[in-house]
């Protein structure tokens, strides 16, 4: 068996002056959804101290991050308005900052909601259009010293697939990304506080997000920390078939353990105790394996 994907180390700065460290071990990035329709468990902690339980309790099983968001973006899916985003993840936001030591993410592409959610407590923004769909949320960003996740997409979630086409879905992926970061940076959010995220499922059919997945360490070549969310997504029904998102723990495990392998520093999930397990295991492998960093 070879050697995993080599994995660079990065020191991440958080605007709160402490530091999150990536390459040593892989992070688990818990998915908090305060929407009545997310694709994998809508409606489950809309109200927000349920939220906020589940929340507490992600974090005593073992998550690095939370990431809140109200709005969803599966296949599909209408925008919501600022008020009613705000409506959902702003309590869980503000009920979680100074009760947890984790950083608190925002999952949002809004300006508005970017800056009151960093104003109430959270440190990393994690924009699924990185920058696009609202260009001012950038600067909000680096004003604020915090950290962004810029996510591979195109076009809307009202019709994820209608810019699905690729000659080269690796390749197209990182020059697509590294054309945001280049934006992000003009706009004076640092490169060191900076994060990739394929867009695994999004504006990718399942054998482009299966390739994309296999093309990992592809993206490595951009410099920079790698985030990878496969959790529950519907491109893993092409491997183990049809199945609830819940049915798809498994499948779940399989591709968190090959986001790993394949040079991934944080993982976004919805099944923290079980994916903490897979990431534990695969790290101390990765140890073990030739030209791992």
């Amino acid at each position: 068996m070879g050697g995993s994907a080599r994995r660079a180390a990065f020191d991440v700065p958080l605007p709160t002056g402490q530091m999150l460290r990536l390459g040593e071990r892989t992070l688990v990035m818990a998915i908090v959804n305060v929407t009545p329709d997310s694709f994998s468990d809508g409606g489950q902690h809309l109200d927000p101290a349920v939220a906020i339980a589940n929340a507490l309790q992600m974090v005593a099983d073992g998550a690095d991050v939370l990431d809140i968001g109200g709005e969803s973006t599966r296949p599909g899916a209408q925008a919501l308005d600022v008020e009613e985003e705000w409506r959902r993840v702003g309590p869980v936001i503000e009920g979680l900052a100074g009760r947890v030591t984790v950083p608190l993410s925002i999952d949002t592409y809004k300006t508005e909601i970017a800056r009151r959610a960093l104003a109430a407590g959270a440190v990393i923004v994690n924009d699924i259009s990185a920058f696009a769909y609202e260009p001012t949320i950038a600067g909000v960003v680096a004003a604020a010293g915090a950290v962004a996740i810029l996510m591979h997409n195109r076009g809307r979630s009202v019709a994820m697939y209608d810019q699905a086409t690729y000659a080269d879905v690796v390749a197209q992926t990182r020059d697509e990304l590294a054309a945001r970061v280049v934006v992000a940076e003009r706009a004076g959010v640092s490169r060191e506080r900076i994060l990739i995220d394929p867009g695994l499922g999004f504006a990718k059919r399942p054998e482009q997000t299966m390739a994309m997945l296999a093309g990992l360490p592809e993206l490595a070549a951009l410099g920079l920390p790698i985030v990878s969310g496969p959790s529950r997504k519907s491109f893993l029904q092409a491997v183990i078939g049809t199945q609830p998102p819940a049915g798809r723990v498994w499948g779940t495990a399989g591709a968190v353990a090959a986001s790993i392998w394949l040079g991934a520093h944080i993982v976004r999930v919805h099944d923290v105790p079980a994916m903490v397990d897979v990431v534990r295991v695969t790290d101390a492998v990765r140890r073990l394996s030739v030209g791992t960093v």
